[in-house]
């Protein structure tokens, strides 16, 4: 396949990502086993680019539990994904094209939304629309990554705040510059290839 037609072919499962859920051919929705990977899940752009080098520079943070009440209230927002029998290339490959897919998004204005005028009068609005416009470009994100990594048969488990802060980042307005969003992705990919489970596989 030539480079095109694997972008266009990315650009068409990111669409289907965000549409539908996986369906067998008679139309019913067919359930599979957590951590199941499907044979067409693997990313249409090849390998990555990580030598033996840059594994061994990777920090593996520690995540472990028990996490307390409070912590997973916000599992929604804070978890790590995993998938049994998968190496730190594969994980990267994978992680990657589905930040490839959450990076692309664009926020589409709305006149949906309120924003509320105070005293700083259209400097206020302005700066309201900026907040919750960043606040919807995080969540967009974050269910990109599920829907992604869940099609690719990756679980999902809660980790606290302060442990999750350490290997990943929130994306809102501004990007996250190439290096630093790099090496969290690497730590991420290290995560999902040699962490454990830890408590239960939590829904997609």
């Amino acid at each position: 396949m030539t480079l095109r037609g694997r972008a266009a072919s990315a650009a068409m499962l990111a669409c289907c990502l965000m549409a539908m859920p996986v369906r067998a051919q008679d139309g019913i929705e067919a359930p599979r086993p957590a951590g199941t990977v499907l044979e067409d899940s693997a990313s249409p752009f090849g390998p990555v680019d990580l030598n033996d080098k840059d594994i061994r520079l990777i920090i593996l943070p520690a995540v472990k539990g028990p996490f307390s009440a409070s912590d997973a209230a916000d599992f929604e927002k804070y978890y790590y994904f995993r998938r049994d029998n998968t190496d730190i290339r594969t994980a990267f490959a994978d992680i990657s094209e589905c930040d490839g897919y959450a990076r692309a998004q664009r926020l589409i204005p709305s006149n949906g939304y309120a924003y509320y005028v105070g005293v700083g009068g259209v400097i206020g609005g302005l700066m309201g629309e900026a907040i919750v416009g960043s606040a919807i470009k995080r969540e967009a994100r974050r269910k990109t990554m599920r829907t992604c990594m869940a099609f690719k048969g990756y679980d999902r488990h809660g980790v606290s705040k302060k442990v999750w802060q350490y290997f990943n980042f929130e994306e809102g307005l501004t990007a996250v510059p190439d290096g630093e969003r790099r090496r969290r992705l690497l730590q991420q990919a290290a995560v999902a290839a040699r962490t454990p489970a830890i408590g239960e596989v939590l829904t997609p």
